[in-house]
């Protein structure tokens, strides 16, 4: 084992999916960090037999066993493997909670099959709120020098704006302020605002959020100390002039800012949940299955 690197705990996720491919094939990588794999040990054997890889500890990775509920098969979901990836994540949990682990990232999960075993599952996401007992979390994806946040996430595009409330908007900052604080170690993060509507709302002619909810919000936080630019037009705010100096970028809803994101990063971006006492991350794409193993896909 490598001393003095961080411990980082990798969940092998849906057995049956890409998940172990993906563990396996970090032996082949230099990180600075000390990368421990949670699975079990003969199917992460059996799969690297499959694709030519190692599945052994090696300098800078080990594998922390915990065992299948049923043999399983690439490409083939099992319900009786669904508490499986529910105990790794636990495992997981209580690694980052103790110490342990310095922070944890996950392979995607097939929410359907896990809830096709009558476990409730929605999503990572939810599921560490839960266990960590955090009330409220934010999503941020990274890559490409973009910081991207959402003030709000899964939602059909007209029930978007009822969601952005004073209330809401303000937590969500605050998260996002803190996380870039004392996980990113920004002293003085200065982050932009998207407004909700076209231009900005184009000073109340093409909606009123911004004046209404938006802009008494940032300026109670400005009051406070922080730096915070907006509400500005989406259509601008990621251009190279607009972005310079930014630490983080706040999106109103989900496509507003992840299509900039994907587009710039989606080979290589992360996915990080704020707001929560540990530290969790995961790669983008997440899609549990590939086409070749199943036309049953999850995205989690």
């Amino acid at each position: 084992m490598t001393s003095g690197l961080p411990r980082i705990a990798v969940t092998s996720g849906e057995p049956a999916g890409i998940g172990p491919e993906l563990c396996l094939a970090l032996a082949s990588r230099k990180f600075s960090a000390h990368l421990v794999i949670l699975g079990d040990r003969e199917l992460l054997s059996a799969r690297a037999r499959q694709i030519g890889l190692a599945a052994t500890n090696t300098e800078q990775m080990e594998i922390l066993h915990v065992p299948l509920c049923a043999p399983s098969v690439a490409g083939r979901l099992d319900p009786e493997n669904a508490q499986y990836a529910i105990d790794i994540l636990d495992r997981a949990i209580a690694g980052c909670r103790s110490g342990e682990f310095a922070a944890m990232v996950t392979a995607p999960l097939h929410k359907g099959i896990i809830n096709d075993a009558g476990i409730p599952f929605t999503g990572h996401t939810e599921y560490l709120a839960e266990k960590t007992a955090t009330p409220r979390v934010v999503m941020m994806l990274a890559g490409a020098g973009l910081r991207v946040a959402l003030a709000t996430t899964h939602l059909a595009l007209k029930d978007v704006p009822a969601a952005i409330t004073r209330n809401e908007l303000e937590t969500t900052i605050r998260i996002l302020h803190a996380d870039l604080r004392s996980k990113f170690g920004i002293a003085a993060p200065r982050i932009l605002v998207a407004g909700l509507n076209p231009h900005a709302g184009e000073g109340g002619h093409m909606g009123r959020e911004e004046i209404d909810i938006i802009t008494p919000v940032l300026d109670k936080l400005r009051d406070e100390g922080m730096h915070l630019v907006g509400p500005l037009p989406a259509d601008t705010l990621f251009t190279r002039n607009v972005l310079a100096g930014s630490d983080a970028q706040l999106a109103m809803y989900h496509d507003q800012g992840l299509a900039v994101l994907k587009y710039a990063a989606f080979e290589d971006g992360i996915n990080v949940t704020l707001g929560l006492p540990i530290v969790r991350m995961i790669p983008l794409p997440a899609t549990a299955l590939t086409a070749r193993d199943t036309d049953r896909k999850s995205v989690v």
